[in-house]
């Protein structure tokens, strides 16, 4: 059976299919890129606010993407060396589940449960500003 295909299309779109397209894929890009700016801003002053109440100095690396990984080492009390689990390829699978650790230090040193560090590591966009802005819990240091 030789079955022979004769399409003629030749790719051309009209200019206003284009620029509808393209207007389309231009408002979704910048829709998320609007989301991620925002979630970046809440992240950003939630780790801040977390710092200055570990009273961890530098709290403003919180804003700039690799000393905000150092900041949040600093605040763990997690040697800096870790550091090369999140920037060096293939290696930072490592830094995935390390993010977990760090996530429940910092949550257990504010006086929170380890699944409140589990969940700051999976959802950061609730659960980082909910460490930052709530009560400390009852942490050996409170109730001595």
């Amino acid at each position: 059976m030789d079955t022979q295909y004769n399409y003629s299309y030749q790719g051309n779109m009209p200019p206003e299919a284009a620029a509808g397209t393209f207007a389309l894929f231009g408002g979704i890009f910048l829709f998320v890129m609007i989301i991620v700016i925002i979630v970046y801003i809440i992240v950003a002053l939630s780790l801040m606010r977390i710092a200055k109440r570990t009273n961890t100095p530098n709290a403003w690396f919180a804003w700039i993407p690799i000393l905000n990984l150092i900041l949040m080492l600093q605040i763990a009390k997690r040697p800096m060396w870790w550091l090369i689990f999140f920037l060096v390829p293939f290696i930072n699978i490592v830094g995935v589940v390390l993010q977990f650790v760090i996530w429940v230090d910092i949550a257990k040193l504010l006086g929170k449960q380890t699944w409140v560090g589990i969940l700051a590591g999976l959802i950061p966009i609730i659960f980082v500003p909910y460490l930052a802005f709530s009560e400390n819990g009852s942490t050996p240091a409170a109730t001595t």
